[in-house]
């Protein structure tokens, strides 16, 4: 049976929220199923969820720190595991967000059977993309406690903020998902297309170095990036107990909802042309 792409779908905001609720149970099953697929058949198993981002800091720490010999702090004392650990916060937003918006070119491509043979959600597969990223992200930031904890003998309470603060990149990635999810389908070059700039947005956001070292001209447009107010705000929390600009905040959250539902509302209406390009 041939699923209702060639109805049109509702694409409201409720309509969104409903339908990652009602299918809450799959998108963990396929969460879960996808995680341990990736570690499947290796011999250190979901270990590697841990290892590669601390080897991939490890490396980064070593090119900035030791041969280019940058600094977070423009004076005072700052060890390599200070460094280390302002940059991996970083890190870990980054990689949240890359590894939704590289994968999601390809999520109806590589599942045509879901579209041509049953009748099946199409549109859980992007939230489960963003599960099994934030699965990651939760072990990295797992690894980045152990070792402020280690380094600084306690955490601060605002710690606990940090998945709220995530919130609003992570919504802005699924809507992001969903809009190159359906635009993969028709426009298979796009796949070759995010990869190259997510590795910009690597290097355009405070990731090795803190907003205020840049240029007054260019720290506006630094600002709008997305990812900007997640790291800054989830560094701030997590390493120096700062409280987050909760009115800066909201229009983060707001704006990162508002992306979720345009990229929902056009997965739906373009979801119909899916069977017949596939």
């Amino acid at each position: 049976m041939i699923n209702d792409s060639h109805h049109r779908l509702p694409a409201s905001p409720v309509h969104m929220a409903r339908t990652l609720w009602r299918h809450r149970s799959l998108i963990g099953q396929m969460t879960r199923r996808e995680v341990v697929g990736r570690y499947k058949g290796s011999v250190m198993g979901l270990t590697w969820s841990f290892l590669n981002p601390l080897l991939m800091l490890v490396i980064y720490t070593f090119v900035f720190r030791v041969i280019f010999k940058a600094r977070w702090q423009a004076s005072g004392p700052e060890s390599q595991v200070d460094f280390a650990i302002v940059l991996f916060v970083g890190m870990i937003v980054h990689a949240l967000f890359a590894e939704c918006v590289n994968r999601a070119p390809g999520l109806i491509i590589a599942n045509v059977n879901y579209v041509k043979k049953v009748v099946f959600p199409l549109e859980v597969l992007p939230a489960v993309a963003l599960g099994s990223a934030l699965f990651h992200a939760s072990a990295s930031m797992l690894v980045l406690l152990a070792v402020v904890l280690a380094s600084n003998g306690s955490l601060h309470p605002q710690v606990l903020l940090a998945p709220l603060l995530v919130l609003p990149i992570a919504a802005t990635a699924l809507g992001i998902g969903w809009f190159l999810a359906s635009l993969g389908v028709f426009l298979r070059d796009v796949g070759q297309v995010t990869g190259i700039m997510t590795t910009a947005l690597l290097f355009l956001s405070p990731v090795f170095y803190p907003l205020s070292s840049m240029p007054e001209r260019y720290r506006g447009l630094i600002q709008v990036n997305p990812l900007t107010f997640a790291i800054e705000q989830t560094r701030g929390a997590v390493i120096w107990g700062a409280n987050p600009d909760w009115a800066l905040y909201l229009v983060y959250l707001g704006v990162g909802l508002l992306t979720a539902w345009a990229g929902f509302w056009w997965f739906q209406r373009t979801r119909r042309g899916f069977a017949d390009v596939l």
